[in-house]
C-alpha cells in the first residue's frame, strides 16, 4: 500500500472528520466500535490508528482526540469486551482486549496498525505487538500499568508517562519495550485526550509519522 504524507497547504483549514459507530462480531460477540476518518477518503494515506482504552472506561474517552487524528488517517475506538455496548468475554482480561482487537483487525482486513493504549488498553496493546509483530507496526502507551510478566514488544513505540522522576519508571518500561522512547507528560492537562486534544493528536502524529 503506496502512503502519502501530503499536509494541508499552508492558509488551508484541515479536511473534516466524519465519525460514526458499528458493531463488528469478533469471538466474544459484538464489539461496539467508534471510527472516525477524513471525508476527502484520505484515510488510506496513513496507517490506521487503533486506541485501547482503560479499565472502568469505553471507547469514548478517545472522541475528542479522534476528531483531530483522524485529518490524515482512520482510528477506530473499540469498547473492549464487557466495556461500555459490547458483549463481555468470560474473563475481561488484557488478553481477551488483545485478542478482540485482533478480530477487529481482521474483520476490517487491515494488514497493518498502529496501536495507542491507556492503561489496561496500553497492556493488551503491548501483548497484541508482541504476539503479532507483523500486524502492530508502532505503539503509543499513556500509564502503562505496574505489571510483572508482560511479553516484549520490539516496534517503536513513544512512552508517556507521568512525574518521570520516579528511578524505576523508565527501566521498568525499557523491559517491555526496548525500542521504545520514554517522554514525560510534563506540561500536558491532566486528561491530554479531552481537556487537550489537538495538541496531544499533533504530538502522536509526529511520533507515527517518523521514518525509521
Amino acid at each position: 500500500m503506496t502512503r502519502n504524507t501530503r499536509r494541508p497547504e499552508p492558509g488551508r483549514a484541515p479536511a473534516p472528520v466524519r465519525s460514526r459507530r458499528a458493531y463488528f462480531d469478533c469471538r466474544f460477540g459484538q464489539l461496539h466500535v467508534r471510527t472516525a476518518f477524513p471525508t476527502t477518503g484520505g484515510f488510506d494515506e496513513q496507517v490506521t490508528l487503533v486506541c485501547l482504552h482503560g479499565e472502568a472506561d469505553s471507547g469514548r474517552h478517545f472522541a475528542r482526540f479522534m476528531a483531530q487524528i483522524a485529518r490524515d488517517r482512520s482510528a477506530y475506538a473499540p469498547d473492549l469486551p464487557g466495556a461500555g455496548e459490547s458483549d463481555p468475554g468470560p474473563r475481561r482480561d488484557v488478553a481477551e482486549s488483545a485478542a478482540a482487537v485482533l478480530d477487529l483487525a481482521t474483520e476490517l482486513r487491515l494488514r497493518q496498525i498502529d496501536l495507542l493504549g491507556l492503561g489496561h488498553g496500553a497492556a493488551a496493546a503491548l501483548v497484541l505487538a508482541a504476539e503479532r509483530p507483523e500486524l502492530v507496526r508502532r505503539l503509543v502507551l499513556l500509564a502503562v500499568p505496574p505489571i510483572e510478566e508482560m511479553p516484549v514488544a520490539r516496534q517503536p513505540a513513544l512512552v508517556l508517562q507521568r512525574r518521570l522522576g520516579s528511578a524505576s519508571a523508565v527501566p521498568w518500561v525499557k523491559r517491555f519495550v526496548p525500542a521504545g522512547r520514554v517522554e514525560e507528560l510534563a506540561d500536558e492537562p491532566a486528561d491530554p485526550l479531552e481537556e487537550g486534544p489537538h495538541g496531544f493528536a499533533e504530538r502522536v502524529r509526529a511520533f507515527l509519522d517518523e521514518r525509521r
